[in-house]
């Protein structure tokens, strides 16, 4: 029983310090950035620090990570793009605009940026376009691109 007790105390002592060396070495957003390219719309995350992995699913609408309410972003179809370890802590930018001078995607709307999970979805025209994620160093960028 003691055995049992000293276990299950060492796996909770473990679990409450993986989020903070996590959230320790988390890349720090610096800047978005839109662009119009011929053929394909391009948005591009700027961060300090290492590549942070990214994970991009479509959905029918933005939710906030915390609360799950939606949030309110022009588009018919978003692309929610995740990275981790990354936040916005110290992000003097704006976390939700939408982008006119780009031919179909529509805003960019910041939707987690909690316990060094990053999250936006990008609104667009249309449903089912197709998109590609890459990443450039120095400085770390995730770019996203999202087919005309």
């Amino acid at each position: 029983m003691k055995r049992i007790a000293v276990a299950l105390v060492a796996v909770g002592m473990a679990m409450s310090v993986v989020p903070a060396a996590s959230a320790a070495g988390a890349s720090e957003l610096t800047n978005i950035r839109t662009e119009r390219h011929a053929g394909f719309d391009r948005v591009v995350f700027d961060f300090t620090g290492p590549r942070p992995e990214v994970t991009a699913g479509r959905s029918a609408e933005p939710y906030h990570c915390g609360s799950g309410k939606p949030i309110s972003a022009k588009g018919d179809e978003f692309l929610d793009v995740t990275m981790q370890p990354a936040n916005a802590n110290g992000y003097t930018g704006p976390r939700s605009f939408d982008t006119p001078a780009l031919l179909n995607v529509r805003s960019v709307t910041n939707t987690c940026n909690f316990e060094a999970h990053l999250g936006f979805s990008l609104g667009y025209a249309g449903a089912g376009r197709a998109y590609a994620i890459s990443f450039l160093d120095n400085p770390t960028r995730v770019v996203v691109d999202i087919d005309h």
